[in-house]
């Protein structure tokens, strides 16, 4: 890097949670967990898309329970990945109106809107956990694999439970702290992303 170049902030490393005692322990637990199933489910994707590449190029024809592993496997990235996506403050927000607001009215409206989706989420979570049970009573297989269809659609409750704790202790970091958190370790603010001349 020259003199010149911006710091870019490598947040891949190891987590910190940002909470004290017993909830700081669940949060980097619950962190732990994403980051294996975020990392086996890519890995394991990349391995089965290039596998089924090689056999189709090879043998002229490809594995044919490939599509239904990647499916698992985007089911499981994309549940895995709301959780890890709110730890890490990195959903899509519109915030025109949230920065217009001084400090303390932004922390405010970031306890709400933590609390408020932290209960969409639970929500969210029952009725995947109701979808599940339906699944489960009508006993569908997936054709290729032979097991019944339920146990791809189990990560979504997971991940709905893991973001809407994630919210939770996020509003729950705001209430303890001075500063407004967009996450448990994330502060609310913008990076100074201009150039020296």
């Amino acid at each position: 890097m020259s003199e010149n170049s911006p710091e870019i902030e490598d947040d891949t490393g190891h987590y910190e949670s940002g909470l004290p005692g017993f909830l700081g322990t669940i949060d980097v637990w619950i962190s732990k967990i994403e980051a294996v199933m975020l990392a086996a489910g890519v890995i394991l994707m990349a391995v089965n898309t290039c596998a089924n590449v090689i056999a189709r190029f090879v043998f002229s024809e490809g594995l044919f329970f490939s599509g239904e592993i990647n499916r698992i496997l985007i089911i499981l990235i994309t549940f895995a990945g709301i959780g890890y996506a709110a730890r890490h403050g990195r959903h899509i927000r519109m915030s025109a109106m949230y920065d217009a607001f001084p400090t303390k009215g932004r922390k405010v409206l970031m306890i709400i809107i933590a609390l408020f989706t932290s209960v969409v989420m639970f929500f969210l979570c029952y009725h995947s956990f109701e979808y599940i049970q339906t699944l489960y009573s009508r006993g569908r297989i997936l054709p290729a694999l032979g097991f019944e269809i339920w146990w791809i659609y189990i990560w979504a409750p997971v991940g709905f439970a893991i973001t809407g704790i994630q919210y939770l202790l996020t509003a729950i970091k705001n209430f303890t702290t001075k500063d407004v958190y967009l996450s448990t370790g994330v502060v609310d603010g913008y990076a100074d992303t201009e150039t020296e001349v």
